[in-house]
């Protein structure tokens, strides 16, 4: 049937429209800003920076070629009651700007989100204090009843900030912001000092590092960027910006901050040359069988720890945000099954409530809530 004029001008008026609304949209702060200029030249150098993105060590596809979109888009509308907590979470508001801490001291604050001190030395882990995931609001992606006790104005003044990579939960915009005139240096995943500097960042706090860079950060505080099996990429494109976990020798020491990452032989590696640690901080929660390369199943998160060396394991990913259509309580309740079988020492604090390392910790059962 042939498009009379009237609707055929209709029709590119409308297409128009929404190229240019598309455009629009996609120059919202919020979405950052791809690596351009000096900061580009230098990541092309990078050995993980193959046919225009960085890559994994192993072949990694972000869904398996055999998944269903149209199961995934009925699951969406259609998620389990028990996605959420019945009620509100219980948690703990722990004073960080007078937390005193003669050992490295960990407040989870939800999802992957933490602080540490070690005696004076403050540090902050992919921080999104401001109530979501999503970047454009909404009920999507909101956190639970209870657990977002921390706002970026109970932040004290940080010495280092940690990003793991540029996904909207683990880098918050409206977060950074808040946090900019706090923050003495950012250390972030190669590439990810784009988006900050384009948020107002000074570039000469922002130290980015490829996997397997060391930065000296004190006589007694060194920082390690390790290999992480995930993604990247806040609009169209993927893999701009790398995606890393980090390990820190501090005062003596040494913790894994692990970031998103599924299950592969970079554990044992990073094992193997750096561990063990007195602490590992690994993903838990948020996985699919529909996406099984991206991010860990609680029973991998479990070997993972082992194979890191672990001599404590402080499960993160879990407990705030819907990223997945598993019970919001089934990532704890797998793990804690599979670290006790293997014996393998496991925190599970409240929100909020210290973690610090070398002594006794949490291991209350809170989240068998009705």
């Amino acid at each position: 049937m042939k498009l009379t004029r009237r609707a055929f001008i209709s029709l590119s008026a409308f297409v128009t429209l929404a190229a240019v609304s598309t455009i629009i949209f996609m120059r919202q702060k919020f979405f950052g800003q791809n690596p351009l200029g000096e900061r580009l030249k230098k990541i092309l150098k990078s050995p993980h920076y193959k046919n225009d993105s960085f890559q994994n060590i192993s072949p990694t596809e972000v869904m398996k070629k055999d998944a269903s979109y149209f199961k995934m888009l009925r699951q969406f509308f259609n998620k389990p009651k028990d996605i959420k907590p019945p009620t509100t979470l219980p948690s703990v508001k722990t004073d960080l700007k007078n937390l005193k801490a003669d050992k490295p001291t960990i407040v989870w604050f939800g999802h992957s989100s933490y602080f540490i001190k070690s005696k004076d030395t403050t540090i902050l882990i992919d921080p999104v204090l401001s109530g979501s995931v999503s970047p454009i609001g909404g009920s999507f992606g909101s956190a639970f009843d209870g657990s977002d006790i921390y706002k970026a104005v109970d932040i004290p003044e940080i010495d280092i900030l940690f990003l793991s990579h540029d996904h909207y939960d683990h880098l918050d915009y409206k977060t950074i912001v808040k946090l900019l005139p706090k923050v003495k240096k950012f250390y972030v995943s190669f590439g990810v000092g784009s988006h900050l500097e384009y948020w107002g960042a000074d570039p000469s706090k922002i130290v980015e590092l490829d996997w397997w860079d060391k930065h000296k950060v004190a006589n007694d505080i060194e920082i390690v960027a390790a290999p992480a099996r995930h993604f990247s990429g806040r609009s169209l494109t993927r893999g701009k910006t790398l995606w890393s976990a980090f390990i820190l020798n501090i005062h003596g020491y040494k913790l894994f901050l692990g970031g998103d990452s599924g299950y592969d032989t970079h554990f044992k590696e990073i094992g193997d040359k750096y561990g063990p640690f007195d602490i590992v901080i690994l993903e838990n929660g948020q996985y699919g069988e529909d996406w099984p390369l991206i991010h860990m199943f609680p029973e991998q998160t479990a070997q993972a720890a082992i194979d890191l060396g672990a001599k404590l394991l402080l499960p993160v990913h879990w407990g705030k945000f819907v990223l997945a259509n598993h019970p919001w309580n089934e990532p704890i309740q797998r793990l804690v099954v599979a670290a006790h079988k293997s014996n393998l020492p496991i925190t599970t604090p409240l929100i909020g409530e210290p973690v610090i390392v070398g002594e006794k910790n949490p291991d209350k059962v809170w989240w068998n809530i009705a």
